[in-house]
Formats: C-alpha cells, structure tokens, sequence
C-alpha cells in the first residue's frame, strides 16, 4: 500500500470520528460506509488533499459535492435498510450517489448538467457500481416512469417541498429535501402518510438551488 493511500484511510477515520459521530451520525451502515468510501475519487485531483475535510467542495459548473456530514445526516434519515428503490435528485460528483447504492438495492438518479452527469457516471460505472440508472434531465418533477420510490433524496435547496413526492413516494416512504430560500434552508424529512406528507425539520443548511421547473428559474436565484 502506498503512504499516500494509507493517509487517506486514516483521513477517513478521523473524518468519522470527528466530524459524524461527535453530531449524532450513529447509523452503523452508515458509519461503515462512509469510513470506507474513497471520496477523494470524486473531487479533482488538486483537491484530493481537502476529500475528507469538514466543508463542500467544488466539482465545476458552480456545483458542489456535500461536506461529509450532510451527506451523512441525508443518508441518516432516509432509514435505508438494504432493499430500498432510491430517487437521487442532483447525481453531482457521485460520491451521494454511490453511499445510497451501497446502502439501498437501486438507485435512480437525475442530474440537470451534462457535463456533470457524464461525469458521474463514468467515475461510478468505473468503481463497478451495476445498481444505479441515470438520467439527465430536470429532477424537479422526479422519474414518473420509475415511480413509486421508497425513499427521495435531493441534494439541492428546493423553494418548496415538490409537488411529485406525493405522487411518486410509496406509502410510508421517506424523502429528504433542503427546503428554503437560496442561502438558508432546513433539511426535511417527509413521510408520507394516508392524510399526506408529515414533515420534520433535521437541521439549517446550505445547498445549491435546486433548478427547474418545480425549483428556482436559472436566473431568479436570490
């Protein structure tokens, strides 16, 4: 093993034991997953350095891949069990989308820039994943073709919970969205239930606006 690979597991380590479970990560899966994942794989090169540090960084295109903990917490709350269908809104780097194929049975995932989607799935069909679909498109009105999922995911601020998981949720099933202005939103996590989606705030966060047709216009983010 090369040192620079044996740095980078140990930069694992500490990220989990020093960023998730000190805030509440505890989902064991999700502890074991995410001290296993070479996240480095999914930033630039330049970057490789920052992977497993305590913020987002930038994968092009004024996009983002999520600080280590939200992905954790996201993947927290959607209670994956191993035999889940997933809808990820937003693919980005990846690195979201191959911690839900790890931990669910497939995943359907949309993601709005070519470039990035190409991206995307060249790095996870290379790294062997065979249980992820991928679509680019506009995720705002979900995969009706797909539907029903057990489980949604988005990984960028919405204006407002989208009018598709209610169509496109099992009963029962479980989405996690940023909801809010452009700067400052709160991490849902809606259950659908027969009277409706019951919702509870997780926490405050920062995502990139999610664009489209339910989400914010190209050029009104603000």
């Amino acid at each position: 093993m090369n040192p620079h690979h044996h740095d980078l597991s140990v930069a694992r380590r500490r990220m989990v034991e020093e960023q998730l479970r000190p805030r509440g990560i505890h989902d064991p899966h999700v502890l074991r997953i995410m001290q296993a994942m070479p996240r480095h794989l999914f930033v630039d090169d330049t970057l490789s350095a920052s992977a497993y540090s305590d913020h987002a960084l930038p994968i092009g295109e004024e996009q983002t891949i999520s600080q280590p903990f939200m992905v954790a917490l996201m993947t927290q709350a959607l209670d994956l069990t191993g035999n889940e269908k997933v809808l990820e809104i937003g693919t980005g780097s990846g690195y979201q989308t191959a911690i839900l194929a790890e931990l669910a049975e497939r995943v359907f995932t949309i993601e709005r820039i070519p470039a990035i989607a190409q991206g995307a799935r060249e790095r996870l069909t290379a790294l062997g994943y065979s249980n992820i679909v991928f679509r680019c498109a506009d995720g705002t009105l979900g995969w009706r073709d797909m539907a029903p999922f057990d489980r949604i995911l988005i990984t960028a601020g919405a204006p407002h919970l989208p009018t598709f998981l209610e169509e496109q949720l099992q009963p029962g099933g479980i989405a996690v969205v940023p909801v809010g202005q452009s700067e400052n939103q709160s991490l849902i996590k809606a259950t659908r239930t027969p009277e409706g989606l019951a919702r509870r705030v997780l926490c405050g966060c920062t995502f990139v606006p999610l664009i489209g047709r339910e989400g914010w216009a190209a050029g009104e983010v603000g």
